[in-house]
């Protein structure tokens, strides 16, 4: 009779450890399957990959440079075709109207003047959030340095300067166009006479002298963009180095030149009426 008792309150205990066994096992696999659920939930979607690319501090330098070497082209573009105003009012006004005329009849007039305008305005947009992007990136990881060792001899002043000369250009550019394109700076202005509008702008002393000191800003910007932009895309073999800074000095050099010319020739009566 004792050992029925026994075996009775055994199988009782072995009763309710399966049942309390099972029972959990249930509850594990549904808190697994529910965490599943939820991390599945609330895990992002990734977004297409140049995006995801771009959220990069590689895919940041990457657009930093091909938006560079476009703004560098469109500078240097620029630059010869302002020279034109040296062969007198008819051949830059002849020049002008040219621009307007791209692709006509393929395209109405103006309209592939204003694709480029778009492109560069995008490339301009990227360019600048790029930069800004890396710079707080870089601030917020300080310990990172550079993989490959920097040439300060050829960087250190452009570089520690790179902002500062893009701030100014970029403000000078808004008001350079407000000058000669939109006519909000009160000089005379009129819609086709590129020859005219410069000698209008540039003819007062303190619209030259800005003229100057914003190209002398753009200079130092190019000379550690065209440097650097090597570096950010990779070809930066140190055989070449002599090679990248006399290009860098050479580029930037004539920009300046160049650009810094025109209100020099319109104040000393080279140019103008």
């Amino acid at each position: 009779m004792r050992g029925q008792i026994k075996r009775t309150a055994d199988t009782d205990r072995f009763s309710r450890w399966k049942r309390t066994g099972v029972t959990s096992a249930a509850m594990a696999t549904t808190t697994v399957a529910r965490g599943s659920a939820d991390a599945g939930s609330k895990a992002k979607r990734k977004a297409p990959f140049p995006v995801e690319f771009y959220r990069s501090a590689l895919g940041k330098k990457y657009v930093m440079a091909l938006t560079g070497i476009m703004l560098m082209g469109f500078v240097f573009a620029h630059m010869v075709g302002n020279l034109k105003m040296y062969l007198g009012a008819e051949d830059i006004n002849h020049y002008g109207e040219f621009l307007r005329e791209l692709l006509v009849p393929i395209l109405p007039r103006t309209v592939f003047l204003w694709l480029l305008r778009g492109g560069l305005i995008t490339a301009f947009a990227l360019h600048i959030h790029a930069a800004y992007s890396l710079t707080r990136m870089n601030h917020a990881a300080r310990t990172v340095g550079y993989q490959a060792k920097r040439d300060y001899i050829a960087a250190n002043f452009a570089s520690r300067t790179m902002r500062w000369t893009g701030v100014i250009f970029a403000l000078f550019l808004v008001w350079h166009l407000f000058d000669l394109s939109w006519t909000g700076t009160g000089a005379t202005w009129v819609r086709g006479q590129a020859y005219q509008n410069i000698d209008n702008s540039l003819s007062r002393v303190p619209v030259a002298l800005l003229y100057i000191v914003a190209n002398l800003a753009l200079g130092i910007h190019l000379f550690h963009g065209a440097w650097s932009l090597f570096q950010s895309m990779g070809w930066n073999n140190p055989r070449f180095n002599p090679m990248r800074r006399n290009f860098a000095a050479g580029f930037a050099g004539l920009i300046v030149l160049g650009n810094v010319s025109f209100p020099i020739a319109v104040l000393a009566g080279i140019v103008g009426n």
